[in-house]
């Protein structure tokens, strides 16, 4: 009866972490689509201060607007995007406003997250989580950053090459170039998580840093079928491109787990456990 009070106090406590980040993600999400930011600019000290006020606008709001901005960096200019379903449009602003909502309600959701999860945490493990907690955050960053500025408008720039040397008219759907771009991008904020998350379960003694050197035939298998599942075209180009980065992050992270285990077994006692 205890566990099973439990049980209920953890479902509980979860549907209530829930609804506190829906309540925070939900008016976000919905102000992407409902609202557009017109830009306006202030003079200050003789200085021209740009700023945005929001305004409502079903059609042309912040998820259209980031679209376009969007098809102007990541695609070559002589690409044509179609509508090729009726709601294509409708679903490609919805993905956008999803994005954006995660990545400005990412602090609130960390903050929910971590509060129902700490109690459960021993102490070792509550430091270790505020400890990498900022590393990793910054990581994701790093990988989106890079994935969206660099790598998706090269792999556009790649793959459309092939196309013009073939003579056939580069056109793209409008669903496929917004769900390849917001998926490509967020696959490299995940594989710069992958030292942090080789580096934690060594940290916990999980797994041996040996054992990350042992296995890295596995790992550059693992990265490939990882960039395989995660890449939504058939190429094998899009895949390379996510696996050979994860390959090396994952050396770097077996690096750092075999650096600490060296420095904790290296590690000189205590004063207090030398006079004991």
């Amino acid at each position: 009866m205890l566990s099973l009070q439990r049980i209920l106090d953890v479902v509980g406590e979860a549907r209530r972490r829930l609804l506190r980040i829906l309540y925070v993600l939900a008016p976000l999400f919905g102000f992407t689509l409902a609202f557009q930011l017109r830009p306006i600019r202030f003079t200050v000290l003789g200085l021209s201060v740009p700023f945005a006020y929001p305004y409502p606008n079903l059609f042309d709001n912040v998820s259209a607007q980031v679209f376009r901005a969007m098809r102007a960096w990541l695609l070559p200019a002589n690409v044509t995007l179609l509508n090729v379903g009726v709601g294509d449009s409708v679903v490609a602003q919805m993905e956008i406003g999803l994005l954006l909502t995660a990545i400005f309600g990412m602090p609130w959701l960390v903050h929910e997250v971590s509060a129902f999860l700490v109690p459960a945490l021993r102490r070792n493990e509550r430091f270790l989580v505020r400890q990498i907690g900022i590393p990793a955050t910054v990581l994701f960053a790093i990988g989106t950053g890079l994935g969206f500025g660099v790598w998706t408008p090269l792999t556009f720039n790649l793959l459309f090459r092939y196309v013009d040397a073939m003579g056939i008219a580069p056109v793209l759907g409008v669903t496929d170039f917004v769900t390849f771009s917001l998926l490509y991008s967020m696959a490299f904020g995940l594989v710069f998580e992958l030292p942090v998350f080789v580096y934690g379960l060594t940290r916990l003694g999980v797994v041996r840093a040996a054992t990350w050197r042992k296995h890295w035939r596995g790992a550059v298998v693992g990265s490939l079928v990882f960039g395989m599942v995660i890449t939504p075209d058939n190429s094998g180009i899009t895949m390379c491109l996510i696996a050979a980065p994860m390959i090396v992050l994952y050396l770097l992270g077996a690096w750092f787990a075999a650096r600490w285990e060296r420095r904790t077994v290296d590690a000189p006692p205590r004063s207090g456990a030398a006079g004991a």
